[in-house]
C-alpha cells in the first residue's frame, strides 16, 4: 500500500510538473480543451498561493491564493493573458480600432489627459506623464481584470522595494467567471487603492476577507514572513477565510460562469449622463430581449474576445469576428437580407426608402446607438473615467473627467459615428512643431510659486485666468523646465506666451478633441434616429449636423462651443444647401399633392360629362 501510495504522489507531481511546463510553452492544458458539453464543470479545487504552496484550513495564513498559480493548475495562463483585456502592454499587438483610453486628471495642475498602452492615435504613453507600470495599476487597477501593467516589474529603484511589498495584480479570474452573489469587484478596487495587489483578487471572493493595507507597510516590510508588532500589526495585510470555506479534503467551491454575467462587465463598462437617473434609461435592446454581453462579445480559451466593429477580422485572430458586428447578426454575409430574421432570432432590417448612401457614409451605430442628438452635448460618466460602483467616489455632475456624448463624427474607416469625446489639456514644450509633455509633478511646484492665492472652483476644474497661464509658461521657461517653447494645451487650442507677454492662442494637432465609438446602448428600430423621416437629420438646425459641442477647458474665459459638422466631415455650405431644399421640398410636395387633387377632380368632371354624352347618345339610338 505504502509503495502504491508514493507511485501515485510521483504521479500527480509529473502530472502538475507537464502542466507547469506544457503552460511555460503557451500549450493547452486539461482545462483548456472541451469536450463539447454545454454543462459548466464543478470547481472544486485545491488553493495555492503564489509559491505553489497548498492553503488548508487548519494553516496559519500568511499569504493569499494566487489566481495564477489555483487557477493556473488546469487553464493556460500564458494563454489567457494574452487575451484583449490583458495584452496592452504588448506592443506585437495590433491596436485595432481606437475605443476608450484611460483618462488621466489632475486638478491642481489642469491635467486631463487620455493615456493608453495601444498605439490609438490621439493617447499618450503613460510614462509620458510619470506614470510607471507600477503607478498606473495603481491608479487604474480598480476597474481591469488584472494581468498587463498589474505583472510588470517596475525598473524604478525607489518602485521595487513598494513592488514586493504589494505584490503583483495577477489576472483575476473570477472578476468576469465569478458567479456567486457575494463577489464583490468594489472590494477589489478598494484593495488596489490599498496597494494590496496581491491581496485584491481573493478579497473580492465571496469566501475570503482581506484586512490591513500594503500601503501603511514600511519598504522593508516582508509579507512572506511578517514579523511587526504592536499597532504596527494591526495594519499588516492579512486574509482569513470564512466557516465552511474548505471542505474535508482542504477543497473550495467556486462558483464559475461560463457565460458571464451581464454585471460583472457593467462593473468596468457602464456609462450614465449626468443629472440622469438610472430608472429614466432603457436597456441596451439586446440586453432587454435575453441576451448577455458574451452571447456577442465571445472569445476561445486564448480570451481573444471580440470587440463587434466591422473590419475587425482584418486584424484579429478570432476568425469570426465580423459575423458579430451588427452586420454580422443581422444581415447575411454579403450583407444582404436573406430571411426575416438572422442570428439568434434578430429582425433583418428592410430600410424602406433610406438611399444606399447612408450605409457608405454612416454606421449602423449612426442611427441606433447611443442616446438621441440634442441641441448640446450632455455631460457622462463612465466607469473606467469616473469609477463608477467604486467606494467613495466623487458623484458630484461636475467630477472630472468631462466627457461629452454624443458627437457625430467620421471615424477612422470613414463613415459617421456616435462618439465620446474629451477635450485634452495639459503642459508641454514645443520643439520644432513637436508636443512634448510635462508630468504634473514637474509643473505643480511652479503652479504654486506664481498663484499663492486660491483658484476658484468651477464645474470641477481649478479655473486659471489668461494672467496666470502666462505667468506660468513664463516661469517654466525661465528655469529651464521646458527644452523648447512652454506651452499649454487645452480647450482646443495650443497656449503660449507672445513677445508682449500676453497669452497667444493657435491651433494645433495635439490639441485635437479625442473621440471613441459608442457602441451602446442600442435602441430599437422604432426608437431609431431617421424614423421621422430625412427631417430628423438634415433639416435646418437639427443636432446631428448643427448641435453644439461643448468645449472643456480650465482657463476661466474659454468654455465655448462649436458645431457638430465640425467633425463630420462633410461641407458645411452644401449640408445646410441641402437643409434648406427640405423647405422647398415640402413647399413642393404640398403644391404636387394640391396640384394632383385638382386635376383629379378636372379628370373627374370631364369624365362625368363624357359618360353622360355616351348615355344620351345610346338612347337617342334606342
Amino acid at each position: 500500500m505504502k509503495k502504491g501510495l508514493i507511485q501515485a504522489i510521483i504521479l500527480c507531481c509529473g502530472l502538475l510538473a507537464n502542466c507547469a511546463a506544457a503552460d511555460e510553452k503557451g500549450e493547452r492544458l486539461m482545462g483548456d480543451e472541451s469536450d463539447g458539453s454545454r454543462a459548466v464543470p464543478i470547481h472544486v479545487i485545491e488553493l495555492l498561493n503564489e509559491e505553489k504552496d497548498k492553503i488548508t484550513a487548519t494553516d496559519e495564513v500568511v499569504l493569499p491564493f494566487s489566481m495564477q498559480k489555483t487557477c493556473g493548475e488546469c487553464h493556460s495562463y500564458n494563454t489567457i493573458k494574452g487575451g484583449w483585456h490583458f495584452n496592452a502592454i504588448d506592443a506585437n499587438v495590433p491596436a485595432g480600432r481606437t475605443g476608450q483610453p484611460w483618462i488621466y486628471i489632475d486638478k491642481t495642475t489642469g491635467t486631463q489627459v487620455p493615456v493608453s498602452y495601444r498605439n490609438w492615435p490621439g493617447t499618450f504613453r503613460p510614462e509620458e506623464f510619470g506614470l510607471s507600470s507600477w503607478k498606473f495599476t495603481k491608479l487604474f487597477g480598480r476597474q481591469f481584470p488584472g494581468g498587463g501593467p498589474g505583472e510588470v516589474e517596475s525598473e524604478q529603484m525607489e518602485e521595487i522595494s513598494r513592488g514586493f511589498v504589494s505584490g503583483k495584480l495577477e489576472i483575476n479570474c473570477l472578476a468576469c467567471h465569478g458567479g456567486h452573489s457575494g463577489h464583490d469587484q468594489a472590494e477589489y478596487a478598494n484593495q488596489v487603492a490599498r496597494e494590496n495587489f496581491r491581496w485584491a483578487a481573493a478579497a473580492s471572493c465571496s469566501f475570503a476577507r482581506v484586512s490591513g493595507s500594503a500601503k501603511d507597510m514600511p519598504d522593508s516590510y516582508d509579507p512572506m514572513m511578517p514579523s511587526l508588532t504592536g499597532e504596527a500589526a494591526s495594519k499588516e495585510p492579512k486574509i482569513e477565510y470564512l466557516a465552511g470555506t474548505f471542505d474535508p479534503k482542504d477543497k473550495v467551491f467556486f462558483d464559475i460562469r461560463r457565460r458571464i454575467l451581464s454585471e460583472r462587465c457593467y462593473f468596468c463598462h457602464s456609462t450614465t449622463q449626468v443629472n440622469l437617473e438610472k430608472w429614466e434609461t432603457d436597456e441596451d435592446v439586446h440586453l432587454s430581449s435575453g441576451l448577455t454581453c458574451v452571447d456577442c462579445h465571445r472569445n476561445e480559451v486564448d480570451h481573444n474576445i471580440i470587440r463587434g466593429y466591422e473590419g475587425e477580422t482584418s486584424i484579429s485572430k478570432n476568425p469570426v469576428a465580423d459575423d458579430f458586428s451588427c452586420k454580422g447578426c443581422h444581415l447575411s454575409a454579403k450583407g444582404t437580407p436573406v430571411t426575416s430574421v438572422a442570428r439568434l432570432g434578430a429582425p433583418v432590417p428592410e430600410h424602406k426608402g433610406l438611399p444606399e448612401i447612408h450605409f457608405e457614409k454612416m454606421t449602423c451605430t449612426a442611427c441606433h446607438s447611443g442616446p438621441l442628438p440634442e441641441n448640446e452635448t450632455s455631460q457622462v460618466k463612465t466607469s473606467m473615467a469616473h469609477g463608477l460602483g467604486v467606494y467613495n467616489i466623487d458623484k458630484s455632475p461636475d467630477a472630472l473627467p468631462h466627457i461629452a456624448m454624443v458627437v457625430f463624427a467620421k471615424g477612422a474607416d470613414g463613415r459617421i459615428a456616435p462618439q465620446n469625446l474629451i477635450w485634452p489639456a495639459f503642459w508641454a514644450s514645443l520643439k520644432e512643431d513637436k508636443v512634448t509633455p510635462l508630468t504634473p509633478d514637474s509643473v505643480r511646484p511652479v503652479i504654486e510659486q506664481v498663484i499663492t492665492e486660491t483658484r476658484p472652483v468651477d464645474a470641477g476644474w481649478q479655473k486659471f485666468t489668461d494672467e496666470q497661464v502666462a505667468k506660468i509658461l513664463a516661469e517654466l521657461s525661465s528655469q529651464g523646465a521646458v527644452e523648447g517653447k512652454a506651452v499649454y494645451i487645452c480647450g482646443g487650442k495650443m497656449y503660449s506666451q507672445g513677445d508682449d507677454g500676453k497669452l497667444v492662442a493657435a491651433e494645433h494637432s495635439s490639441a485635437s478633441a479625442f473621440m471613441w465609438p459608442i457602441g451602446h446602448n442600442v435602441r430599437p428600430a422604432a426608437q431609431s434616429l431617421g424614423i421621422g423621416g430625412c427631417g430628423d437629420c438634415h433639416a435646418m438646425n437639427k443636432p446631428f449636423f448643427f448641435g453644439k459641442v461643448a468645449v472643456d477647458s480650465p482657463v476661466v474665459s474659454k468654455a465655448v462651443f462649436v458645431e457638430m459638422i465640425k467633425f463630420a466631415g462633410v461641407n458645411k455650405a452644401y449640408t445646410k444647401l441641402f437643409a434648406s431644399s427640405l423647405l422647398f421640398y415640402r413647399f413642393v410636395a404640398v403644391i404636387s399633392v394640391v396640384a394632383c387633387f385638382i386635376a383629379a377632380a378636372i379628370i373627374a368632371v370631364y369624365a362625368f360629362a363624357g359618360l353622360i354624352r355616351i348615355l344620351k347618345t345610346a338612347a337617342r339610338k334606342d
